[in-house]
């Protein structure tokens, strides 16, 4: 359904401040990533900034955020697991802990819509609450946007 995009949040736990020795390989690798991304013919949007919204996030410090839009959910699979960024999930226990909560959900949005960091968090929030449905799930599962809509629609009815 091409009216929809995948929408991913994760948040990871920092091993020390970004300003830290130890963080230079994570680093190094950031800039290259993002282009990486920014390349691929899957990647819609992601916030340009990694400041953007920083006050709006209700993790701490050492908790580092990512959020971004994919066409399928085959794209951002293919991006996180079969493209450079492999060697950064290969090494991400150089960097960072390991978080006991889910710490990463995924959820169709319709086209052009660009979710901010409420959204992202009450999607994390819904999953660890609720589990996998069509409004928030993991890698996975495998909902498709149709079923999403029709959640979200159902959801909107109670609550309206």
């Amino acid at each position: 359904m091409t009216d929809f995009h995948l929408a991913q949040f994760n948040i990871a736990r920092l091993k020390a401040p970004l300003d830290d020795p130890s963080m230079t390989g994570f680093l190094e690798l950031r800039d290259p990533l993002n282009a990486l991304a920014d390349g691929d013919p899957g990647f819609v949007w992601r916030p340009v900034s990694p400041v953007d919204g920083a006050d709006e996030w209700p993790y701490g410090p050492d908790i580092l955020i990512n959020y971004s839009v994919w066409r399928s959910r085959e794209a951002l699979w293919e991006y996180a697991y079969r493209s450079g960024h492999l060697e950064a999930m290969r090494r991400r226990r150089e960097w960072f802990d390991r978080v006991a909560e889910t710490y990463q959900v995924l959820w169709w949005i319709p086209a052009g819509h660009r979710p901010g960091p409420d959204e992202c968090v009450d999607r994390l929030e819904l999953l660890r609450r609720e589990g996998p449905t069509p409004r928030a799930f993991t890698f996975r599962d495998h909902y498709t946007a149709e079923e999403a809509a029709r959640a979200e629609a159902e959801q909107a009815a109670r609550v309206g």
